[in-house]
């Protein structure tokens, strides 16, 4: 019997729709809404020109989740590496003819959209990960470290890629992202720990290849008052924003430090900070409670999965959706180092959109498939 067969339990698209988390579209559609908002509120209460692209997009969007979500999990397991090398491509071609956009080159341009291959890279090496240590058995994963060197040259060819873009942000969260699949696989404490150690010797040699912008966030984040009209103008606009918003915000479309153009990128990093400012404390509360939710409920769907590669991918989705709320609003608040990541599904954007409604998709599609399950050594035999 073929791998892919094992515990083989066939679905109509009828039964798949059916299967569909509508709470989870439910609260994703809650997330949208707040995005539409503050992007309503950034135009000075117009439509154009964010939040009617945002809203095209995140219909657009909403057709990926469910096609991805309703595709057989198998498809993904057979053709996770070939979308690898296909993103893997598009990374290059960033760097021989991207587009080139505050600072950086990190953009393709495809002529009806804008294409940032770094964020779908984010995406499809959870695939791949997944794939890899479907096939894998834990003992194995603990015992020898040689089991360690395809997944360690699956993350480090996009790292390199990322980081010469320059865009470090990215590029530490496809290595976080990709720490979080090997923990659910059941990767060993000390392999983490070298990890950390490792990270924690090479630091000196890694603040020399730093470029002084990104010199400069890190100061700035260390003493933020050193250069309060430059480097540290952003994050010191973003606290007075939060600060101001007080328990129950100035109300909709009423933010000063927003709609007075102190607060710098309101639309896209730190859309966040003009939230709590016009809806306060108990806005911000209630927009961070429900990623919340949607990160715990997306874990315990991770978790229900029947096979290896499905709870894989579902952790993987989940973690760097968790990784984009907590980088960005712990930059906006000051805690660490500014840094170019947008708040997911309430940012304007068209690749964050594009591929975090990919992200749910797949994580559906575990969740539509969590009885199907999937012979360990995948191809060829169970």
């Amino acid at each position: 019997m073929s791998g892919w067969d094992i515990g083989r339990k066939e679905l109509s698209l009828g039964q798949k729709l059916w299967q569909v988390n509508w709470l989870l579209v439910l609260m994703i559609c809650a997330l949208s809404c707040a995005g539409f908002a503050m992007l309503y509120s950034a135009a000075g209460g117009k439509m154009d020109p964010w939040a009617s692209a945002q809203l095209k997009r995140f219909a657009v969007g909403l057709v990926i989740m469910i096609v991805v979500a309703v595709v057989d999990i198998r498809f993904w397991m057979r053709w996770c590496y070939a979308l690898y090398a296909a993103t893997l491509v598009m990374l290059v071609a960033v760097e021989l003819q991207g587009k080139v956009g505050m600072g950086a080159q990190r953009w393709l341009d495809l002529g009806f959209f804008q294409l940032q291959p770094s964020e779908l890279m984010k995406i499809v090496l959870v695939l791949c990960l997944a794939r890899w240590f479907h096939g894998i058995t834990i003992e194995n994963m603990g015992r020898f470290i040689t089991t360690l060197t395809v997944p360690a040259l699956l993350v480090a060819l996009p790292v390199a890629l990322v980081v010469k873009q320059p865009d470090l942000g990215s590029a530490l969260m496809l290595i976080a992202g990709s720490a979080g699949v090997l923990w659910a696989a059941g990767g060993r404490w000390w392999l983490f720990g070298l990890g950390m150690a490792g990270a924690a010797a090479a630091a000196p040699i890694g603040w020399t290849f730093l470029r002084d912008y990104q010199k400069e966030r890190v100061l700035t984040f260390l003493d933020p008052g050193r250069d309060p009209l430059g480097a540290g103008y952003h994050i010191t606009q973003s606290k007075i924003a939060l600060g101001s918003g007080g328990v129950t915000g100035k109300g909709f479309m009423l933010g000063t430090q927003s709609h007075l153009n102190f607060l710098p990128e309101k639309q896209t990093d730190f859309i966040f900070t003009m939230l709590a400012e016009e809806f306060g404390m108990i806005g911000a509360v209630a927009l961070l409670s429900i990623y919340v939710l949607i990160i715990i409920y997306g874990y315990a769907i991770a978790f229900r999965s029947s096979s290896l590669f499905g709870k894989l991918v579902g952790v993987g989705v989940v973690t760097h959706l968790f990784l984009s709320l907590f980088i960005n609003t712990a930059m906006v608040m000051g805690m660490i180092p500014a840094k170019g990541v947008p708040l997911p599904m309430v940012s304007y954007g068209g690749s964050s959109m594009m591929v975090t409604m990919l992200g749910f998709g797949l994580l559906m599609n575990v969740w539509i498939h969590r009885d199907t399950r999937l012979g360990r050594r995948g191809f060829e035999d169970g």
